[in-house]
């Protein structure tokens, strides 16, 4: 029964070690990941708000809720979500490099009447 109790002992120490293992660079210090980031933006007649202008590379979600009158929609970095109706929400995910990128609304003439802006990437 001792043995068994040690030989236990040592497999749960082990499978502990190669959960940690991957998260440890060959130097000993942790791997550096890049925190997921979310942006809550809202669009209506004729101008967007984000919760925040920028955010460090990686992944993004862009939370867009249209809260405006007529349809509207969120695009950056080639991605775009669907053209919403009034009071309904989409996620857009997106992986970005350090940089700046336009975002803006795809419905024609809505750009052109504000609905634009710039991203920054840090």
């Amino acid at each position: 029964m001792r043995r068994t109790i040690v030989v236990l002992g040592i497999a749960v120490t082990s499978a502990a070690v190669v959960i940690v293992a991957p998260a440890i660079s060959a130097g000993g210090r942790p791997h550096a990941r890049a925190a997921a980031t979310t942006v809550n933006v809202t669009g209506k007649e004729f101008s967007f708000t984000l919760s925040r202008s920028s955010a460090r590379h990686g992944s993004v979600t862009f939370r867009f809720t249209n809260k405006g009158r007529v349809k509207h929609d969120f695009s950056i970095a080639g991605r775009k979500t669907k053209v919403l109706s009034p009071k309904k929400s989409q996620s857009l995910k997106v992986t970005l490099k350090k940089g700046s990128y336009r975002y803006l609304c795809t419905v024609k003439g809505h750009a052109g009447s504000g609905m634009k802006g710039t991203f920054r990437v840090t």
